[in-house]
C-alpha cells in the first residue's frame, strides 16, 4: 500500500526531482499513477513521488529515516522532500533468497529492538495523522498495548467498514468480543518495538546484492508480532528462513503462533476499508479462529 499517489496538475515529477536534489534530470518513466523512475544527470536513477494527502510525504520520509537510523534492516535513502513529493534512492532488485530471508529476519529482530517510546509514538519529526496505505492512521501514544491496539488499530477501521457497508453488524461484533478478550489473549507484555508498519511483501525489496529493502513504512511504536503477522498474511518469499533469522536474534514469546491471528486484523480491516467485502469476510474468519 501507498499513500503516495496521483501526480495530476501543477509540478511534474521531472520538475520536483531537479528541485529537490539540485541535479538536472536527463529521463524519466512513470511506473504508474504514483511513481515514477528519473535518471538524474550523472547517470543516477531516483524514484519520485507525489504524496496524496496532509502529511503523506512527511510521514513516509521521517518513517523511512527513522528505520535507517536503528542500523539494522536497509531503506532506500531519503534525497528529498516536501510537502508534496518525496525522492529516493531507486534499489535495484533481484531474486528471493534463503541466505538473504535469513538475514533480513536477524535485521527485522534488531530493528524490532531498537524500540520505541511508546505503542503508536510517531518516527521523530512525523505526523500524529499519517497515513497506511490510503487510509488515515492517527498515530497516538499509549502504554499498554492491547487498549491501544483495540482503540487505535482496530475500531477505527471496523466503525468505517460497517458504516461504509462492507462489514455488517454482527459481523463487527464478532470482532469486538474478540478486542474485549485481548489483555487475556495478548501474550506476555513486551515493550514498543519499532515498527516499518505496513509490512507486507509487496514492501519487501530483495535486493540484486542480496541485502533486502523496506519501502513505504507506516513506521510506529507498536508490538513486534504485528510486522511478522503481516507478513504471513500476504505471503513472503522463503518466510521460514525470515523467522528464523529472527528467533536467532530475538525468540518470540511462548503461543506468538497462535496470536497471528490478533495481529492479522488491524491489517484485514484496512484492506476492507480500501478494497471491500471480501477483506471484511477475511477479518471475520480469522476473528471467529482466535484461540480462547
Amino acid at each position: 500500500m501507498t499513500a503516495l499517489a496521483r501526480t495530476g496538475g501543477g509540478e511534474d515529477p521531472r520538475a520536483a526531482a531537479a528541485r529537490l536534489t539540485g541535479r538536472p534530470v536527463t529521463a524519466a518513466r512513470a511506473l504508474s499513477a504514483a511513481l515514477t523512475e528519473v535518471t538524474l544527470d550523472g547517470g543516477q536513477t531516483v524514484m519520485v513521488k507525489r504524496g496524496d494527502g496532509p502529511g503523506a510525504v512527511r510521514a513516509e520520509a521521517a518513517g523511512l529515516r527513522w528505520l535507517a537510523g536503528a542500523g539494522t534492516v536497509r531503506v532506500p535513502a531519503v534525497l528529498g522532500h516536501d510537502g508534496r513529493w518525496l525522492v529516493t534512492e531507486r534499489v535495484a532488485t533481484g531474486r528471493p533468497g534463503a541466505e538473504a530471508a535469513f538475514r533480513f529476519g536477524r535485521g527485522l529482530a534488531a530493528l524490532h529492538a531498537a524500540g520505541a517510546p511508546a505503542f503508536g509514538a510517531p518516527p521523530p519529526g512525523g505526523p500524529e495523522d499519517a497515513f497506511i496505505g490510503l487510509a488515515p492512521m492517527r498515530n497516538v501514544p499509549g502504554d499498554d498495548w492491547a487498549g491501544w491496539y483495540a482503540e487505535h488499530r482496530v475500531l477505527p477501521y471496523l466503525g468505517r467498514a460497517v458504516d461504509d457497508g462492507t462489514l455488517r453488524r454482527a459481523e463487527a461484533q464478532v470482532i469486538e468480543r474478540v478486542l474485549e478478550r485481548l489483555p487475556e489473549l495478548a501474550g506476555p507484555a513486551e515493550p514498543p518495538a519499532r515498527l516499518h508498519g505496513d509490512l507486507w511483501s509487496g514492501n519487501v525489496l530483495w535486493g540484486a546484492d542480496g541485502h533486502v529493502r523496506l519501502i513505504d513504512p507506516a513506521a510506529h511504536g507498536g508490538h513486534r508480532e504485528t510486522d511478522l503477522a503481516m507478513l504471513r498474511l500476504f505471503g513472503c518469499p522463503s518466510l521460514d528462513r525470515v523467522l528464523e533469522g529472527y528467533q536467532d536474534v530475538a525468540p518470540l514469546a511462548d503461543g506468538w503462533a497462535d496470536r497471528v491471528g490478533l495481529h492479522q486484523l488491524f491489517p484485514l480491516l484496512v484492506h476492507a476499508v480500501l478494497f471491500g467485502r471480501g477483506y471484511a469476510e477475511r477479518a471475520v474468519a480469522v476473528a471467529r479462529g482466535v484461540r480462547p
